[in-house]
């Protein structure tokens, strides 16, 4: 075998890996994001979460992509290490699609039926298809099935790349020997076939490449079955590194994988080369192996070894947990740790997890907001650095959230997902500044503090009217917000124009006590201040309220806008009922204390 030859398996491998990668990725947008989500709504039956998992591994043709999205959810909190176990033991058995897959190209019948369903016609045939289907379809479904499609056929173009480059083994003096060491000492396949599968990180690849081996005749099943077993450890290699840096229940999970593939290679290897020391080695021992034989032991070893450790379970689940002992989180590590950079491969449950941590943001601000106008009226410095606490946390949210939202845009999504990444970004930013106005709030009543001023009781009454209109607007907002309802929104903008006409009757109000010589300056200048930055907080709500509502239209650009119009031209009859019903309660409340 030359170096032209090395060269050709190595180009085989990387257009089989890069046809995995293309159709598994059709396969995945084809679903959209329905795979992702049933193993988010997994329950506890370990039958289904092992069915799932298959399923899902089958689709994207990757147990290692199938583990890395499990450490995901698992890091994310949307799925339990319990269930993790299960969907892990059927991700292997889900692998073993693709050798079967490969195996056909040992059909022999002079059916044209089935001659069409060999790889060597079926291949090109579907590359075909697919390319005039991606170039030319218009619908973005036949586009993702014409993409599926090239991708099959470049896996098997790869596939018969391979098999051309080793096909000069067949006269090969070394390499019998290299296998007749690995069939009278099984641990040494196992440990070739597992360096070689960490090495590419597929299991699928690598045993493409042990199936275009098998062509030239010179493998047999004793030294093809260690292989096969230390592929399946080899292939654990990539979750681990996905692993690292994530919470400890995602460590356990990618830990769960190895332990799963490692433990089942000790029971077979004990099984199958115990049973040959005492019974004798069956007969097809020695014989050369094909396409079909390794694509068969795969899917056997798999299916054998999940039916066999599903009962256990729970003791894998244990022995990982044995592995990683636990830690105490912080609350703010496991709030950001719902960002996990796995899940932007899955956008429908990124922008899930980005909408818990929203929805968390929320309510800090709100939480901030109560604390900081309770300093208006009881100073107390525990509730100050609360307040300075949860504004850390909030800025932190906000960075973490922007830069994963940037990333995630960068994905190949839908029209309505990129719709709702802009409008999660507003959400952010308008959820950042209420934070930033609650925390001018705070310097506000220190500075009370500080200079001892004290407001009259006629202004500590207007600013309560104000305070208790500003916290119904943020509440209405955070539950708008939570379920993305317009008809709730749209109860803010009219509150919210209420809460400005009252900023400014309280601003007349307060001249009229300057004249009179009621306040100071000073206390004057304060007053003013905080009505400042309460108006400003009811403007972002009405910012939050807009976005949701714009962004549940077809005409989304231009809804909110055309919403405003209508609402301040008075033409608007829902918004004039509720403008009236606010102002009723709010604004009358004021002029009573007016008068």
């Amino acid at each position: 075998m030359t170096i032209l030859n090395i060269i050709s398996m190595g180009g085989g491998v990387a257009l089989f890996l890069y046809g995995m990668s293309v159709m598994g990725s059709g396969l995945e947008k084809l679903a959209g994001g329905r795979m992702e989500k049933a193993l988010e709504k997994l329950t506890n039956n370990i039958f289904l979460s092992v069915l799932l998992g298959a399923v899902v591994t089958a689709m994207i043709q990757s147990s290692s992509a199938t583990t890395v999205i499990v450490v995901g959810l698992v890091n994310a909190g949307i799925m339990t290490l319990r269930q993790a176990v299960g969907v892990i033991m059927g991700a292997n058995i889900g692998t073993t699609v693709t050798a079967q897959l490969i195996r056909l190209s040992d059909i022999q019948s002079d059916s044209f039926l089935l001659q069409l369903f060999k790889p060597a016609t079926l291949a090109p045939l579907a590359a075909v298809i697919g390319i005039v289907l991606y170039m030319a379809a218009k619908g973005v479904k036949k586009r993702e099935l014409g993409q599926m499609l090239v991708g099959f056929g470049i896996l098997f173009s790869g596939m018969f790349a391979m098999e051309a480059a080793v096909r000069p083994l067949q006269s090969s003096e070394t390499l019998p020997k290299i296998l007749t060491a690995m069939s009278q000492n099984p641990v040494l396949g196992v440990l070739a076939g597992a360096v070689i599968t960490a090495a590419i990180q597929s299991s699928a690849a690598s045993i493409g490449m042990l199936q275009a081996l098998s062509s030239t005749g010179i493998i047999n099943f004793a030294a093809a079955f260690p292989i096969i077993m230390g592929q399946n450890i080899g292939t654990c290699i990539t979750p681990i590194l996905a692993s690292i840096g994530a919470s400890k229940n995602a460590k356990r999970s990618a830990l769960i994988h190895l332990y799963f593939n490692i433990i089942g290679t000790i029971v077979f290897l004990t099984a199958v080369y115990g049973g040959t020391a005492l019974l004798g080695a069956p007969s097809f021992w020695n014989h050369p192996v094909g396409r079909t034989g390794i694509a068969n032991f795969h899917t056997f070893f798999n299916v054998v070894v999940t039916v066999l450790f599903i009962p256990f379970a729970g003791l894998i689940e244990k022995l990982a947990r044995i592995s990683v002992k636990d830690e105490e989180e912080s609350p703010q590590e496991k709030e950001l740790a719902l960002l996990d950079d796995r899940l932007l491969k899955s956008p429908a449950i990124a922008l899930q997890q980005v909408d818990h941590v929203i929805g968390s943001m929320s309510k800090l601000a709100l939480q901030n907001y109560l604390d900081s106008v309770s300093l208006l009226v009881r100073f107390d410095q525990k509730v100050i650095e609360q307040v300075d606490k949860v504004e850390s946390l909030i800025d932190r949210m906000e960075d973490k959230l922007e830069n994963y939202l940037i990333s995630l845009s960068s994905e190949e999504l839908s029209q309505v997902e990129s719709r709702s990444i802009s409008t999660k970004l507003h959400l952010v930013k308008d959820y950042e500044r209420i934070g930033d106005y609650s925390t001018n709030l705070t310097e506000c009543a220190q500075e009370m503090q500080e200079n001892r001023i004290v407001f009259t009781n006629q202004a500590l009454e207007e600013t309560d009217i104000l305070v208790r209109a500003v916290s119904e607007i943020l509440e209405i907002s955070n539950s708008a917000c939570a379920s993305m309802d317009a008809s709730l929104a749209r109860r803010i903008e009219p509150l919210e124009e209420t809460i400005d006409a009252i900023v400014e009757r309280l601003k007349d109000m307060h001249v009229e006590r300057l004249k009179a010589g009621l306040c100071s300056v000073h206390a004057g200048i304060v007053f003013l201040e905080i009505l400042t930055n309460l108006e400003r907080i009811a403007d972002h709500c009405s910012n939050i309220g807009l976005h949701i509502i714009g962004s549940q239209k077809s005409a989304r650009h231009y809804e909110s806008h055309e919403y405003i119009k209508r609402a301040h031209e008075a033409t608007d009859a829902e918004y004039v009922g509720f403008y009236e019903e606010d102002m009723k309660r709010y604004y009358t409340a004021i002029e009573k204390i007016g008068d």
